[in-house]
């Protein structure tokens, strides 16, 4: 088994960019992606479904990077007027909005033949049409400010590969994949460009609540480095995507994986 390799220190490539990240109260990718975004220079708005792990995180990383640069909005990505509500705090906080990250999920494990309606639609309401929410308002405030735009959503390996007892997270996920193809066709026109990560096993402590000790254990087996990605090692690959290194990319998900089967 490798270890981590030492956190990469920040390169100033969002500098000024006023950012939106879904999902990001607590130690997960979300969260990760926002530090790693104030620490290249972005100013953030920060949006989650839990209001006091939300307020917590805003708190932190206000004393941490400066309360002119962090914002937060409750935001359930089920609720359209909450979508709007959050992307619109980025105009009012920050003057502007440029890069919008859809970061929201719910995961869960049913064998298909004992799932239950609400069990899908429960996950496919966050997963997927969480992320059609609010790459739609990030789509129509672009368009609006017409100086262009980056959206990152997050897809996962499932989106490819087959895995029991995630029928309902996986489908989610593969239309968050085409979802992004398409959106992104429709965006170039205005300048914006749309693209997706698709992580295997990143590490947090609500993925240890919900899996079980044995496929935490299998799954690992599967990375090649024999460990599990840390967040921010997902979040690095996010900044690349909002950041002008990645300008001529759009519609592509881009697998941060060392999963070898």
């Amino acid at each position: 088994m490798s270890r981590a390799p030492a956190y990469v220190k920040g390169h100033g490539l969002l500098d000024g960019r006023g950012a939106v990240v879904t999902a990001a109260a607590g130690a997960g990718i979300g969260g990760a992606t926002a530090r790693r975004f104030l620490e290249e220079g972005a100013r953030v708005v920060i949006g989650d479904a839990h209001a006091r792990r939300l307020k917590e995180t805003h708190e932190a990383l206000a004393e941490e990077f400066g309360a002119e640069r962090v914002a937060s909005l409750p935001c359930d990505v089920t609720d359209e007027e909450q979508v709007g509500a959050l992307l619109a705090r980025a105009e009012q906080a920050h003057g502007g909005l440029d890069v919008v990250v859809n970061n929201a999920g719910l995961g869960g494990t049913a064998n298909l033949v004992d799932m239950t309606d609400d069990q899908w639609s429960k996950v496919l309401d966050v997963t997927l049409t969480g992320t059609f929410r609010c790459t739609r308002a990030a789509l129509r405030s672009f368009r609006s400010a017409g100086r262009g735009g980056v959206i990152v959503n997050n897809a996962s390996v499932v989106g490819w590969r087959a895995q029991a007892g995630q029928a309902h997270y996986a489908a989610a996920k593969a239309g968050v994949m085409a979802l992004t193809r398409c959106a992104a066709v429709e965006a170039a026109e205005f300048g914006v460009r749309v693209n997706a990560v698709s992580p295997s096993l990143a590490m947090h402590p609500h993925l240890v609540k919900v899996t079980t000790p044995e496929l935490l254990t299998e799954l690992t087996s599967k990375e090649a480095f024999g460990r599990y990605a840390e967040p921010w090692e997902v979040a690095n690959v996010i900044v690349f995507l909002a950041s002008g290194y990645s300008s001529y990319m759009t519609g592509e998900t881009v697998s941060v994986s060392s999963q070898h089967a």
